[in-house]
Order: C-alpha cells, then structure tokens, then sequence
C-alpha cells in the first residue's frame, strides 16, 4: 500500500505550514502539491517531510517557475498520476475529465478553485482545495490510497471552515464603524 498525500494552494510566503498539514504529509509515503505554493521557502518545507511531486501555479514565484514543470506524470503501483495546476477554465470538470485523457493518467490531481473535490468517472479527479485560502470549504488536503492496483482518495480537514468575505467585511466594520 502507497499512502499520497495531495495539497494545491498552500500560498505561503514566509508562514510556517499549518501544523496539521506538516503531519499528514511526514506520514505519507509520497507528497503532490498542484502548484501554488508561492515562495520557495513552502516548496522547501514540503521537501524537507517526505518525498515531493510537484508543478507550478499561476501565483508561484519565478524562482519556482524556473524550477518546477506546468504538468507531471508519475507513476506509483501501476498507477498513473498526472499533476497539473489549472485543469480547466470553468466550474465543470469536463476541461479535467479531457486533460486526464490526454495526459493519460488514471488520476488527475489538479488544484486553482480552491474548493476540494473528488470525481470518480473515466479517471479520479482530485482536487485537494486550500490548506490557507479556502473557498466555501474548510482548508484541506486530499489522500490517496494505493491498493494493489487500485486507488481511493478522500478530503480530510486540515482546519476550520472559514469565509473570507466574512472575515473581510467584519474587518471593514472595525475600521468604519
């Protein structure tokens, strides 16, 4: 058995990474980040936990541009896992759906909206949401699990939901009261 813990979207400058998330991935056999880590400091203490996969994102440092692909293909237990950072430009996952298929994996790990998700179809697509930045979800993380041959994946909580708006307009009350 593989165990994979899969993240996107960390956005970390100079933050430490939230401790539940170091956890989960100093215990996973292999770490994917789909882009997005920001500084190269987060990509650094990814690296130092365990084993790491990753592409960047739109909002990564050029330093992480230069060091790091757009897409990746790997290969774990028979299992073909594609990572990339965007997938598609809408909130359907056809644009995931038809990258999966030309990048021939049998999982697509995908981050950018933010939001977790796991789709079981023609291939699993997999996106881990936010450690930090969540959008109508709580931060967290994706789990793969291989089984021989097989795989299954799960969201799991790293945090308490939150919604930024919210945080935003009470913060905006603060200063105009």
């Amino acid at each position: 058995m593989t165990r994979i813990i899969a993240l996107s979207d960390t956005h970390l400058e100079n933050e430490s990474l939230p401790p539940a998330v170091a956890a989960l991935a100093g215990s996973a056999d292999l770490i994917l980040h789909a882009g997005d880590f920001v500084s190269a400091k987060c990509h650094a203490a990814l690296a130092a936990l365990g084993r790491l996969e990753a592409v960047h994102g739109n909002s990564d440092s050029p330093e992480l541009k230069r060091l790091l692909p757009e897409r990746k293909v790997i290969e774990v237990e028979g299992i073909r896992i594609g990572l990339v950072h965007m997938a598609s430009h809408g909130s359907d996952l056809v644009g995931a759906e038809m990258m999966a298929r030309e990048m021939g994996v049998d999982v697509l790990v995908f981050g950018h909206v933010h939001r977790p998700l796991i789709e079981k179809g023609k291939h699993l697509l997999v996106c881990p949401g936010s450690t930090t930045l969540p959008r109508m979800s709580a931060p967290s993380v994706a789990e793969l699990e291989i089984v021989e041959g097989n795989v299954r994946g799960k969201i799991i909580p790293v945090g308490s939901p939150a919604c930024n708006y919210l945080k935003f307009a009470g913060e905006l009350s603060k200063r105009n009261p």
